[in-house]
């Protein structure tokens, strides 16, 4: 979708103006891990995991398999749960295939849509602190939305809080958790009372 106004910098480039080829390449370098999982249920975690070097790379099965696995464990999944379907799998198990799908050709950003949702604390913790190892492991920029505060402070290093479509805050954890504007209070501190009106 291209934005109705503004600009999207990745880099040096504008991505909101580039289109055909040139947006592919940026693409590339991109990997997405899903709020829903969005595996695909007809095939295995292998064929899920590996499923942009099977369509676009020039590697042999045997090379793909090694990646996949390799993959699978930098996420903490046993390799043996790579002939599984998604359906035998738990919440937490499912975001860690979309996570190891997102980085097994090596992006240089991955974009992560409410990395926690619907995962229970602890499983939710676990899901934060493979995301900082894998940052850290892999090199690479992070964005993620979430509604959660826990995971924003324990995974972002600046946030930034959306409100009716604008901007109302940017900064580090700190920073918006000492925030003086009410919105920003209202939403940091979990409570129903006060400016904000949800619809």
């Amino acid at each position: 979708m291209r934005p109705d106004s503004g600009e999207v910098w990745i880099g040096d480039q504008d991505i909101a103006s580039l289109s055909g080829a040139a947006l592919l390449d940026v693409r590339r370098n991109m990997g997405m891990v899903f709020q829903n999982y969005a595996l695909f249920d007809s095939m295995t975690v292998y064929e899920n995991v590996g499923f942009a070097l099977i369509e676009y790379s020039r590697l042999t099965p045997s090379e793909i398999r090694k990646e996949v696995t390799a993959m699978l464990q930098a996420v903490d999944l046993s390799p043996s749960i790579a002939d599984l379907k998604p359906s035998q799998l738990s919440g937490g198990m499912k975001k860690r295939v979309g996570i190891a799908r997102a980085l097994i050709h090596r992006p240089r950003v991955v974009l992560y849509d409410d990395p926690t949702g619907g995962l229970d604390p602890v499983t939710s913790d676990v899901i934060n602190e493979l995301i900082l190892t894998l940052n850290r492991k892999h090199e690479v920029a992070s964005l993620a939305v979430s509604n959660d505060m826990h995971t924003a402070r324990k995974i972002g290093t600046r946030l930034a809080m959306l409100y009716g479509g604008k901007i109302l805050a940017t900064g580090t954890p700190q920073e918006i958790m000492a925030s003086e504007h009410p919105y920003v209070r209202q939403f940091v501190e979990g409570r129903e009372d006060g400016p904000i009106q949800y619809v």
